[in-house]
Order: structure tokens, then sequence, then C-alpha cells
């Protein structure tokens, strides 16, 4: 899906600003304003300073607007990512670990908050569109805080479909994910928002 596209993408000139006439931006906010609920398998990758790839992984994407998404890792760990009572909960089975983050903290971890619609977009970045490459509308998200724990989500839509992300963290490491079997207007499990940390786990938790 991403082939080349990157690089050239980061080549666009970064000045380009949000504009009624922006056709990508256009994209993203129908995408917003119509997915009240998603789900999607995902594989994810992760790509060095040197362009190598690493840690392979793949899973099941859920997404219920407004606040409500889980990230279940299958292979080749088992992790869970929710978000439940203003919170960010990460499950690490194999280690028996559970680590909560404030929501406004975990973006950098897990950049399914910026489709929850607990982050307002426009307040927190700003919003680039980017080159229409091989049928993808490309949107770059750039904070606007310093302190936000990464560069930028690039963000690629199939029309009004969710196809791929990119986050850029500040240590020189990408995270690509890629969605396939994307489903929306689903009537989802209220269970799948729901998260207690398993008994006789190790809770870690931010203040």
């Amino acid at each position: 899906m991403f082939k080349q596209v990157l690089p050239a993408l980061l080549l666009v000139a970064a000045s380009a600003s949000v504009r009624a006439g922006d056709e990508p931006v256009q994209h993203l906010r129908h995408f917003l304003a119509h997915a009240h609920t998603l789900q999607a398998e995902f594989s994810q990758v992760l790509v060095d300073e040197k362009g190598g790839t690493d840690r392979r992984s793949n899973g099941v994407f859920y997404l219920e607007r407004p606040g409500k998404f889980r990230w279940d890792y299958q292979k080749p760990y088992h992790q869970e990512i929710v978000s439940s009572g203003g919170k960010v909960w990460f499950y690490d089975v194999d280690l028996e670990q559970v680590t909560a983050k404030r929501l406004n903290a975990a973006i950098g971890s897990t950049p399914a908050l910026l489709l929850s619609g607990e982050v307002p977009l426009e307040t927190n970045f700003s919003i680039e569109k980017q080159a229409l490459d091989e049928g993808l509308y490309w949107i770059k998200l750039v904070p606007k805080a310093e302190d936000s724990g990464f560069k930028y989500v690039l963000l690629g839509l199939e029309g009004d479909k969710l196809a791929g992300m990119e986050l850029s963290d500040n240590f020189g490491q990408l995270t690509r994910i890629y969605f396939d079997k994307v489903k929306t207007g689903l009537k989802l499990d209220p269970a799948l928002f729901e998260f207690k940390p398993p008994a006789g786990v190790d809770v870690f938790e931010e203040k």
C-alpha cells in the first residue's frame, strides 16, 4: 500500500493549510463525521531510522465514537489497548502487566486517539493535505505542542475509508499501520470498550 508513497509525501510543501477546497481534508472530515463505529483488521510494522523494518504484528481494531477504541494485537504477541474510563489501558498479556495513561499523554503510544473524537484535531494539530497517490488521500497532522512525544501522523484514506496510518516519534522511528476489511456502521458489543485489570497482574497507573 505504502510502497514509495511516504518518502514522496514528505517532499510535498509543508506550508499547505486547511481550506474549504482541500479534498483530502474534506475526506477526513467526512470519515470522522460518519464513521461512528468501525472494525478492521490491521498489520503494523516498525521502521528504524536506517529504513530497516522490525517487529511486525497484526490484530483487530475497533472504534466507537466518541471516545472508545480497542486494539487487539494477536501476533506475534498478545496485547490489548483499550480506551476506558477517561484513560488508555495497555495490557501485555504475556508479561502480565497493565499500564494506564491519561488520554492526552497516550497519543504517542496509540494514534487511534486521533480518530476517537477525544482529541480536537484542529485545536491540537496543524492539518496539512498531502498528495493524492495510488488512489489514497493523505493528510498530515503535526502537533502544535512541543512536548507531544511525536513529530507527525499521516492518515491515508481510500475514498472515505481509513486505509493506513504512519506515526513518526521523536527518536527517529516510524510506526506504519495498514488496515484491511474495514467495516463501518456496525453495532459493536459494549464489552469491547470496558477494561478491568485482571487479578494478579502488575498495574502501573500514571496520575
